[in-house]
Protein backbone atom coordinates (compact mmCIF):
# COMPACT_ATOMS: atom_id res chain seq x y z
CA UNK A 1 0.00 0.00 0.00
CA UNK A 2 1.19 3.69 -1.10
CA UNK A 3 1.40 5.94 2.30
CA UNK A 4 -1.27 8.30 2.34
CA UNK A 5 -0.15 11.97 0.93
CA UNK A 6 1.94 10.30 -0.95
CA UNK A 7 1.53 10.64 -5.36
CA UNK A 8 -0.31 9.11 -7.17
CA UNK A 9 0.84 6.34 -9.53
CA UNK A 10 -1.26 6.57 -12.77
CA UNK A 11 -1.40 3.57 -15.32
CA UNK A 12 -1.44 4.37 -19.01
CA UNK A 13 -1.70 1.58 -21.93
CA UNK A 14 -1.55 2.45 -25.74
CA UNK A 15 -1.52 0.69 -28.98
CA UNK A 16 1.27 1.13 -31.79
CA UNK A 17 1.52 0.67 -34.73
CA UNK A 18 4.93 0.11 -36.45
CA UNK A 19 5.69 -0.40 -40.06
CA UNK A 20 7.64 -2.97 -41.53
CA UNK A 21 10.55 -2.41 -43.94
CA UNK A 22 8.85 -4.41 -46.56
CA UNK A 23 6.92 -7.95 -45.34
CA UNK A 24 8.31 -9.91 -42.56
CA UNK A 25 6.94 -13.20 -43.47
CA UNK A 26 7.45 -16.54 -41.62
CA UNK A 27 5.62 -20.18 -41.75
CA UNK A 28 1.98 -18.77 -40.56
CA UNK A 29 2.03 -15.77 -42.83
CA UNK A 30 3.14 -12.45 -43.74
CA UNK A 31 2.78 -9.00 -42.09
CA UNK A 32 3.96 -5.34 -42.98
CA UNK A 33 2.90 -3.75 -39.95
CA UNK A 34 4.00 -4.51 -36.33
CA UNK A 35 0.95 -3.70 -33.68
CA UNK A 36 2.17 -3.25 -30.04
CA UNK A 37 1.31 -2.22 -26.59
CA UNK A 38 2.63 0.19 -24.29
CA UNK A 39 2.30 -0.20 -20.66
CA UNK A 40 3.28 3.64 -18.74
CA UNK A 41 3.33 4.11 -15.05
CA UNK A 42 3.86 7.17 -13.88
CA UNK A 43 5.18 8.44 -10.48
CA UNK A 44 5.59 11.79 -10.09
CA UNK A 45 8.91 12.74 -11.80
CA UNK A 46 9.42 9.05 -12.61
CA UNK A 47 8.50 6.72 -15.68
CA UNK A 48 8.64 3.30 -16.59
CA UNK A 49 7.54 1.86 -19.67
CA UNK A 50 7.50 -1.68 -20.78
CA UNK A 51 6.33 -3.00 -24.63
CA UNK A 52 4.97 -6.02 -25.74
CA UNK A 53 3.89 -7.84 -29.23
CA UNK A 54 0.40 -9.54 -28.72
CA UNK A 55 0.55 -12.68 -30.89
CA UNK A 56 -2.58 -14.66 -32.21
CA UNK A 57 -0.70 -17.84 -32.04
CA UNK A 58 -1.45 -18.29 -28.40
CA UNK A 59 -4.74 -16.31 -28.63
CA UNK A 60 -3.82 -12.41 -28.26
CA UNK A 61 -5.11 -9.31 -29.71
CA UNK A 62 -3.75 -5.78 -29.22
CA UNK A 63 -7.53 -4.57 -27.65
CA UNK A 64 -7.36 -7.77 -25.08
CA UNK A 65 -4.12 -7.56 -24.03
CA UNK A 66 -4.31 -3.71 -23.78
CA UNK A 67 -8.16 -4.24 -21.43
CA UNK A 68 -5.86 -7.04 -19.60
CA UNK A 69 -3.45 -4.31 -18.11
CA UNK A 70 -6.04 -1.58 -17.79
CA UNK A 71 -7.76 -3.47 -15.75
CA UNK A 72 -4.94 -3.69 -13.10
CA UNK A 73 -4.90 0.26 -12.81
CA UNK A 74 -6.01 0.13 -9.26
CA UNK A 75 -3.79 -2.37 -8.25
CA UNK A 76 -0.68 -0.62 -9.47
CA UNK A 77 -1.97 2.76 -8.34
CA UNK A 78 -2.12 1.06 -4.59
CA UNK A 79 1.45 -0.62 -5.13
CA UNK A 80 1.50 -4.04 -7.18
CA UNK A 81 4.94 -4.73 -7.61
CA UNK A 82 6.63 -7.54 -9.59
CA UNK A 83 6.28 -10.04 -7.33
CA UNK A 84 2.57 -9.63 -6.47
CA UNK A 85 2.26 -9.32 -10.72
CA UNK A 86 3.35 -12.81 -11.28
CA UNK A 87 0.16 -14.27 -9.68
CA UNK A 88 -2.27 -11.26 -11.27
CA UNK A 89 -1.62 -12.39 -14.68
CA UNK A 90 -0.37 -15.37 -16.84
CA UNK A 91 2.80 -15.73 -18.99
CA UNK A 92 2.23 -13.71 -21.62
CA UNK A 93 2.41 -10.07 -23.67
CA UNK A 94 -0.16 -8.51 -21.09
CA UNK A 95 2.39 -9.36 -18.20
CA UNK A 96 5.49 -8.42 -20.47
CA UNK A 97 4.39 -5.10 -20.68
CA UNK A 98 3.52 -4.39 -17.24
CA UNK A 99 6.25 -6.27 -16.05
CA UNK A 100 9.13 -4.70 -17.69
CA UNK A 101 7.53 -0.95 -17.04
CA UNK A 102 7.46 -2.27 -13.48
CA UNK A 103 11.57 -2.83 -13.56
CA UNK A 104 12.17 0.58 -15.73
CA UNK A 105 9.84 2.29 -12.91
CA UNK A 106 11.59 1.05 -10.12
CA UNK A 107 15.36 1.78 -11.35
CA UNK A 108 14.13 5.16 -12.50
CA UNK A 109 12.92 5.75 -8.22
CA UNK A 110 16.17 4.50 -6.91
CA UNK A 111 18.59 6.28 -9.84
CA UNK A 112 20.03 2.97 -10.67
CA UNK A 113 20.31 0.86 -13.69
CA UNK A 114 17.43 -2.44 -13.89
CA UNK A 115 21.22 -4.17 -14.36
CA UNK A 116 21.85 -3.19 -11.07
CA UNK A 117 18.47 -3.79 -9.51
CA UNK A 118 19.05 -7.57 -10.74
CA UNK A 119 22.17 -7.99 -9.62
CA UNK A 120 23.82 -8.67 -12.76
CA UNK A 121 26.79 -6.77 -13.98
CA UNK A 122 26.00 -3.71 -16.32
CA UNK A 123 25.26 -5.44 -20.03
CA UNK A 124 27.81 -4.77 -22.83
CA UNK A 125 27.46 -5.32 -26.65
CA UNK A 126 26.32 -8.44 -28.15
CA UNK A 127 26.11 -10.00 -31.72
CA UNK A 128 22.56 -10.22 -32.99
CA UNK A 129 20.68 -12.54 -35.28
CA UNK A 130 19.70 -11.12 -38.48
CA UNK A 131 16.41 -12.55 -40.14
CA UNK A 132 15.93 -13.90 -43.78
CA UNK A 133 12.00 -13.84 -44.12
CA UNK A 134 10.54 -16.91 -46.31
CA UNK A 135 10.60 -16.77 -49.32
CA UNK A 136 11.08 -18.90 -52.22
CA UNK A 137 14.89 -19.86 -53.40
CA UNK A 138 15.79 -17.21 -55.40
CA UNK A 139 14.16 -14.53 -53.31
CA UNK A 140 16.00 -16.24 -50.37
CA UNK A 141 19.69 -16.35 -52.29
CA UNK A 142 19.29 -12.81 -53.05
CA UNK A 143 18.67 -11.64 -49.26
CA UNK A 144 21.45 -13.91 -48.08
CA UNK A 145 23.93 -12.28 -50.55
CA UNK A 146 23.13 -8.87 -49.35
CA UNK A 147 23.20 -9.93 -46.09
CA UNK A 148 26.35 -11.81 -46.37
CA UNK A 149 28.77 -9.71 -44.34
CA UNK A 150 26.63 -10.27 -41.21
CA UNK A 151 27.92 -12.73 -38.80
CA UNK A 152 25.09 -14.64 -37.76
CA UNK A 153 21.70 -14.97 -40.07
CA UNK A 154 18.20 -16.49 -38.98
CA UNK A 155 16.87 -18.36 -41.90
CA UNK A 156 12.98 -19.16 -41.75
CA UNK A 157 11.85 -21.92 -43.04
CA UNK A 158 8.53 -23.93 -42.67
CA UNK A 159 6.85 -23.45 -46.06
CA UNK A 160 4.53 -26.59 -47.03
CA UNK A 161 5.69 -26.75 -49.96
CA UNK A 162 8.94 -29.62 -49.87
CA UNK A 163 11.32 -27.28 -51.19
CA UNK A 164 12.81 -26.38 -47.48
CA UNK A 165 16.09 -28.24 -48.48
CA UNK A 166 16.22 -26.00 -51.36
CA UNK A 167 16.05 -22.77 -49.96
CA UNK A 168 18.53 -23.57 -47.27
CA UNK A 169 21.25 -24.62 -50.15
CA UNK A 170 20.11 -21.56 -51.56
CA UNK A 171 20.73 -19.28 -48.18
CA UNK A 172 24.28 -21.18 -47.83
CA UNK A 173 25.41 -20.31 -51.63
CA UNK A 174 24.51 -16.91 -50.88
CA UNK A 175 26.17 -16.50 -47.49
CA UNK A 176 29.20 -19.06 -47.87
CA UNK A 177 30.98 -17.75 -44.93
CA UNK A 178 28.32 -16.81 -42.30
CA UNK A 179 27.28 -19.09 -38.84
CA UNK A 180 23.11 -19.98 -39.82
CA UNK A 181 20.38 -21.04 -37.73
CA UNK A 182 17.35 -22.05 -38.83
CA UNK A 183 13.46 -21.23 -37.49
CA UNK A 184 10.59 -23.43 -38.76
CA UNK A 185 7.93 -21.98 -37.03
CA UNK A 186 6.35 -25.07 -36.40
CA UNK A 187 5.87 -25.79 -40.41
CA UNK A 188 7.35 -29.25 -40.95
CA UNK A 189 5.92 -32.59 -40.03
CA UNK A 190 7.24 -35.44 -38.90
CA UNK A 191 7.80 -37.34 -42.10
CA UNK A 192 9.60 -34.42 -43.67
CA UNK A 193 11.84 -34.02 -40.15
CA UNK A 194 14.59 -36.15 -41.33
CA UNK A 195 15.45 -34.76 -44.73
CA UNK A 196 14.74 -31.29 -43.53
CA UNK A 197 17.32 -31.68 -41.15
CA UNK A 198 19.72 -33.48 -42.82
CA UNK A 199 19.50 -30.24 -45.83
CA UNK A 200 20.23 -28.13 -42.39
CA UNK A 201 23.40 -30.24 -41.88
CA UNK A 202 24.83 -30.06 -45.34
CA UNK A 203 24.09 -26.32 -45.20
CA UNK A 204 26.24 -26.34 -41.97
CA UNK A 205 23.34 -24.70 -39.45
CA UNK A 206 24.39 -24.40 -36.17
CA UNK A 207 20.94 -24.50 -34.61
CA UNK A 208 16.97 -25.36 -35.97
CA UNK A 209 13.97 -24.03 -33.88
CA UNK A 210 10.54 -25.58 -33.31
CA UNK A 211 10.66 -27.81 -36.50
CA UNK A 212 7.89 -29.07 -35.41
CA UNK A 213 4.19 -28.14 -33.77
CA UNK A 214 4.16 -27.44 -30.44
CA UNK A 215 2.11 -30.49 -29.83
CA UNK A 216 4.26 -33.14 -31.44
CA UNK A 217 7.64 -32.44 -30.21
CA UNK A 218 7.86 -35.96 -28.28
CA UNK A 219 9.00 -37.39 -31.88
CA UNK A 220 12.31 -35.14 -31.05
CA UNK A 221 13.04 -37.45 -28.11
CA UNK A 222 12.90 -41.04 -30.83
CA UNK A 223 15.45 -39.36 -33.31
CA UNK A 224 19.05 -38.86 -33.79
CA UNK A 225 19.30 -35.04 -34.18
CA UNK A 226 22.13 -33.92 -36.40
CA UNK A 227 22.05 -30.59 -35.50
CA UNK A 228 20.64 -29.12 -32.10
CA UNK A 229 17.39 -28.25 -31.65
CA UNK A 230 16.12 -25.65 -30.25
CA UNK A 231 12.40 -25.02 -28.27
CA UNK A 232 10.81 -21.88 -29.10
CA UNK A 233 6.60 -21.93 -29.42
CA UNK A 234 7.09 -25.44 -26.93
CA UNK A 235 9.01 -22.99 -24.18
CA UNK A 236 7.50 -20.66 -22.16
CA UNK A 237 7.98 -20.62 -18.61
CA UNK A 238 9.70 -22.74 -16.08
CA UNK A 239 6.73 -24.87 -15.46
CA UNK A 240 7.27 -26.61 -18.87
CA UNK A 241 10.74 -26.99 -18.63
CA UNK A 242 10.77 -30.72 -17.46
CA UNK A 243 8.98 -31.53 -20.60
CA UNK A 244 11.42 -30.00 -22.84
CA UNK A 245 14.11 -32.17 -21.16
CA UNK A 246 15.69 -34.79 -24.27
CA UNK A 247 13.22 -33.45 -26.70
CA UNK A 248 15.71 -30.27 -27.12
CA UNK A 249 18.81 -29.12 -26.93
CA UNK A 250 18.25 -25.35 -26.59
CA UNK A 251 15.60 -23.22 -25.43
CA UNK A 252 14.91 -19.62 -27.37
CA UNK A 253 13.24 -17.66 -24.25
CA UNK A 254 11.32 -14.64 -25.35
CA UNK A 255 9.61 -11.82 -22.73
CA UNK A 256 6.23 -11.97 -24.32
CA UNK A 257 6.02 -15.71 -23.89
CA UNK A 258 8.02 -15.90 -20.31
CA UNK A 259 5.22 -12.53 -19.03
CA UNK A 260 8.05 -10.35 -18.49
CA UNK A 261 11.94 -9.90 -17.49
CA UNK A 262 11.02 -10.93 -13.88
CA UNK A 263 10.64 -15.00 -15.12
CA UNK A 264 12.81 -14.97 -18.11
CA UNK A 265 15.64 -14.06 -15.85
CA UNK A 266 14.57 -16.99 -13.82
CA UNK A 267 14.07 -19.18 -16.57
CA UNK A 268 17.26 -18.82 -18.08
CA UNK A 269 19.14 -19.89 -15.07
CA UNK A 270 16.86 -22.88 -14.37
CA UNK A 271 17.47 -23.78 -17.93
CA UNK A 272 20.88 -23.47 -18.18
CA UNK A 273 20.95 -25.66 -14.65
CA UNK A 274 18.50 -28.79 -16.55
CA UNK A 275 21.92 -28.61 -19.80
CA UNK A 276 20.00 -26.48 -22.17
CA UNK A 277 21.36 -23.97 -24.41
CA UNK A 278 20.06 -20.60 -23.79
CA UNK A 279 18.69 -18.24 -26.66
CA UNK A 280 17.37 -15.78 -26.24
CA UNK A 281 15.03 -13.90 -29.29
CA UNK A 282 11.79 -11.44 -29.55
CA UNK A 283 9.15 -10.81 -31.34
CA UNK A 284 8.62 -8.38 -33.98
CA UNK A 285 8.57 -5.20 -32.32
CA UNK A 286 10.53 -1.72 -31.76
CA UNK A 287 13.41 -1.19 -29.69
CA UNK A 288 11.39 -0.98 -26.02
CA UNK A 289 10.57 -3.95 -26.55
CA UNK A 290 14.15 -5.30 -26.83
CA UNK A 291 15.85 -3.43 -24.00
CA UNK A 292 14.85 -5.91 -21.22
CA UNK A 293 15.89 -8.85 -23.48
CA UNK A 294 19.32 -7.40 -23.33
CA UNK A 295 20.10 -8.54 -19.45
CA UNK A 296 18.95 -11.80 -20.14
CA UNK A 297 20.88 -11.72 -23.82
CA UNK A 298 24.41 -11.20 -21.64
CA UNK A 299 24.84 -14.64 -20.92
CA UNK A 300 23.23 -16.59 -23.86
CA UNK A 301 24.64 -18.72 -26.16
CA UNK A 302 22.65 -17.14 -29.57
CA UNK A 303 21.18 -13.79 -29.32
CA UNK A 304 18.23 -13.03 -31.92
CA UNK A 305 17.29 -9.08 -30.44
CA UNK A 306 17.01 -7.49 -34.16
CA UNK A 307 13.63 -6.46 -34.28
CA UNK A 308 14.07 -2.80 -34.99
CA UNK A 309 16.32 -3.90 -38.02
CA UNK A 310 13.58 -4.93 -39.53
CA UNK A 311 11.09 -2.27 -39.04
CA UNK A 312 11.04 0.78 -41.47
CA UNK A 313 11.58 3.17 -38.75
CA UNK A 314 12.21 2.32 -34.69
CA UNK A 315 11.41 4.53 -31.56
CA UNK A 316 13.40 7.49 -30.24
CA UNK A 317 16.24 6.77 -27.98
CA UNK A 318 16.13 3.59 -29.80
CA UNK A 319 19.05 0.46 -29.19
CA UNK A 320 21.95 1.44 -31.52
CA UNK A 321 23.06 -0.63 -34.07
CA UNK A 322 26.55 -1.37 -35.40
CA UNK A 323 26.03 -3.75 -38.36
CA UNK A 324 24.98 -6.77 -36.41
CA UNK A 325 26.29 -5.48 -33.25
CA UNK A 326 23.71 -4.81 -30.86
CA UNK A 327 24.77 -1.97 -28.00
CA UNK A 328 22.87 -1.51 -24.52
CA UNK A 329 20.27 0.69 -24.05
CA UNK A 330 19.99 3.82 -23.37
CA UNK A 331 18.36 5.04 -20.02
CA UNK A 332 16.46 7.07 -22.14
CA UNK A 333 14.78 4.32 -23.68
CA UNK A 334 14.32 1.72 -20.67
CA UNK A 335 15.99 0.29 -17.77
Amino acid sequence: MRSEGSMTVDLSVRIERWPVAGAFTIARGSVTEVITVVAEIVDGPFRGRGECRPYPRYGETPEGVKADIERLGAAIADGLDRDALQARLPAGAARNALDCALWDLEAKRAGATAAALAGLPEPGPLVTAYTLSLGDPDAMFAAAAAAAARPLLKVKLGAPDGRDPERIAAVRAGAPDAELIVDANEGWTGAALARNLAACAEARVTLVEQPLPAGDDALLAEIARPIPVCADESAHGRAGLPKLVGRYDAINIKLDKTGGLTEALALAEDARDAGLTVMVGCMLASSLAMAPAVLVAQRAAVVDLDGPLLLARDREHGLVFDGSTLHPPSPLLWG
